[in-house]
C-alpha cells in the first residue's frame, strides 16, 4: 500500500476556491478502483494549511488516479493558488 500525505500551505484569500477544488477532488477520488482512503483535513493550529490523507492499494492505482480528469483539473487549480509538501510511504 501506498500512503500519501500532502500538505497544503495557501493564503487565506485564495481558502474558498482552495476548499472547493480539494472537496471536488476528495468526491471523486474515493470512488476510484484502489483507492483505500482519501480524506482532506483542516489544522487546528495554523488556518493556511491543508492536509490530504490518501491511501492506495498500489502504485497502478495511484498513477490511474494522476492521469483522471478531476485530478488533473483540480491539482492545476491547487497548484495555481497554494504550495504542496508531499510525503510518500509505502507499507
Amino acid at each position: 500500500m501506498i500512503r500519501l500525505n500532502v500538505f497544503i500551505s495557501l493564503e487565506e484569500v485564495n481558502r474558498a476556491k482552495v476548499l472547493e477544488a480539494a472537496k471536488e477532488l476528495t468526491t471523486f477520488s474515493v470512488k476510484e478502483e484502489g483507492c483505500i482512503a482519501y480524506d482532506i483535513y483542516e489544522s487546528a493550529t495554523r488556518t493556511n494549511v491543508l492536509l490530504f490523507c490518501e491511501t492506495w492499494k498500489d502504485e497502478q492505482s495511484l498513477a490511474i488516479h494522476e492521469k483522471s480528469a478531476h485530478f488533473i483539473k483540480n491539482i492545476a487549480i491547487l497548484k495555481d493558488l497554494a504550495t504542496f509538501k508531499i510525503e510518500k510511504f509505502e507499507f
